[in-house]
């Protein structure tokens, strides 16, 4: 099995998830050891067998794919996680990154491209459909660098916006900040007046760029 990528799928879409794990085994230098159609079952196997890479689409049934690459991160550091979705707009893009994922593909990728993206993530890249990069790089480009000071972000707006930035949700930086989720909400207008920013991709994107989180 020396130099054979082990990849697993979590998908809900029987066809899809069928025809990934066909492409994957029919394919020299691949082979498919695990298929999921939930997140929690994912999470309830996944360390049966690690996968050298985890194939994850983000709309799934129960817990969202976001939501998951996170806590798989924090079980298994090791396991490079590659989105491969629908969505391609900047919020989905931004949490799934900040939660952990190694690249981001639109399920309209060519087979030989999603091929060439296992490869990719398994020698250290970062793979992503060209509409998805662009988006990134627009959205770093649309800010100036700011500083902690200019900006005059409280102590619990930095702590916040660092777990925004880490991926959380209002729900899951509440728990972590012993606050409830309207103070987060409170705290989350405060954040985006200061930064001149109107969502939270905005508000990640400017704060990374910026140095204000890392």
């Amino acid at each position: 099995m020396a130099g054979i990528i082990k990849v697993a799928i979590v998908e809900d879409e029987r066809e899809v998830r069928e025809g990934l794990a066909s492409l994957i085994d029919g394919t020299g230098g691949f082979q498919c050891v695990q298929r999921f159609a939930s997140m929690e079952e994912a999470l309830e196997n996944t360390g049966l067998d690690l996968p050298d890479v985890m194939l994850v689409d983000i709309g799934l049934p129960g817990m969202s794919g976001i939501d998951g690459v996170r806590a798989l991160k924090q079980r298994y550091p090791p396991l490079l996680l590659l989105m491969l979705t629908v969505y391609k707009d900047n919020e989905h893009v931004f949490q799934a990154l900040c939660a952990g994922a190694c690249g981001y593909l639109l399920k309209n990728t060519p087979p030989a491209k999603l091929l060439e993206s296992l490869r990719e993530v398994v020698g250290g890249g970062a793979p992503m459909s060209p509409e998805v990069a662009r988006r990134v790089i627009d959205v770093f480009h649309q800010f100036q660098p700011t500083s902690h000071a200019e900006c005059h972000l409280s102590r619990q707006e930095m702590r916040l916006l660092k777990l925004l930035a880490e991926g959380h949700h209002y729900k899951t930086a509440a728990t972590e900040l012993g606050i409830s989720v309207r103070t987060v909400a409170f705290h989350t207008r405060g954040i985006y007046q200061k930064l001149q920013v109107h969502s939270k991709s905005e508000a990640v994107a400017k704060a990374l760029r910026s140095g204000l989180v890392r």
